[in-house]
C-alpha cells in the first residue's frame, strides 16, 4: 500500500519541477504550440461572473515561434445549420454561431518584465476586434502544462480569465 508520505512526496517533486520550469524558460518560448481550451470566466465590475461559452467550452490557441497566433472558441451548443449551408442559416441559427463562437488570428509580442501578450487581431469573425492597436493579455499562470491570463477589458465591459491546457500531440 502506498503511504501518505510518499504521496506527499510525490506531489511535493511535481509541484516543484513546474516551478522550475517556469523559472527556467522565458515566457516567449513557453508558450509555443498549441493549448486547449479549458476554461473563461467573464466579471463584470459590480462583481457578476458567468461562463461565455458555458462548463465544457472548446478550442485552441496556438503560438508560433515567428510572432504569429491564431485562436477558436466555442460552447457545445453551437448548432447545426438545418440547410447545411452556412450561407443559407437562419437569423436564429446566424444568431446562436455568433454569440457561441469566436475566432481570430494575427500577430503576438510578449512582454517579459510585465508578464504580457500583446495580440494584433488582423482577422475575426468578430471583426470590431481588429486593428492595429495591441490588446493586452495579462498572464497569471505558465508551466508546461498550463497557460492562463486575463484580458482587463473586453468591448463588452467585463474581464476574462481564460485557462488553457497543453494541447496533446
Amino acid at each position: 500500500m502506498i503511504s501518505a508520505r510518499r504521496i506527499f512526496l510525490a506531489v511535493a517533486i511535481f509541484l516543484a519541477s513546474q516551478g522550475a520550469w517556469a523559472q527556467t524558460i522565458s515566457i516567449k518560448d513557453g508558450i509555443l504550440g498549441a493549448w486547449s481550451f479549458v476554461s473563461v470566466v467573464s466579471q463584470s465590475d459590480d462583481g457578476r461572473r458567468g461562463e461565455p461559452f458555458g462548463a465544457n467550452p472548446q478550442g485552441i490557441i496556438i503560438f508560433t515561434a515567428d510572432g504569429r497566433f491564431s485562436l477558436f472558441q466555442a460552447s457545445t451548443n453551437v448548432p447545426r445549420l438545418a440547410a447545411n449551408d452556412r450561407a443559407r442559416a437562419t437569423p436564429e441559427e446566424a444568431m446562436a454561431v455568433v454569440r457561441e463562437s469566436i475566432a481570430y488570428y494575427g500577430r503576438y509580442t510578449i512582454n517579459e518584465i510585465d508578464s504580457e501578450i500583446s495580440l494584433i487581431i488582423e482577422g475575426s469573425t468578430y471583426t470590431n476586434v481588429m486593428g492595429p492597436n495591441p490588446q493586452r493579455r495579462a498572464i497569471t499562470v505558465l508551466t508546461a502544462t498550463e497557460l492562463a491570463f486575463s484580458d482587463p477589458r473586453t468591448p463588452s465591459g467585463v474581464t476574462l480569465h481564460t485557462v488553457w491546457r497543453r494541447a496533446e500531440p
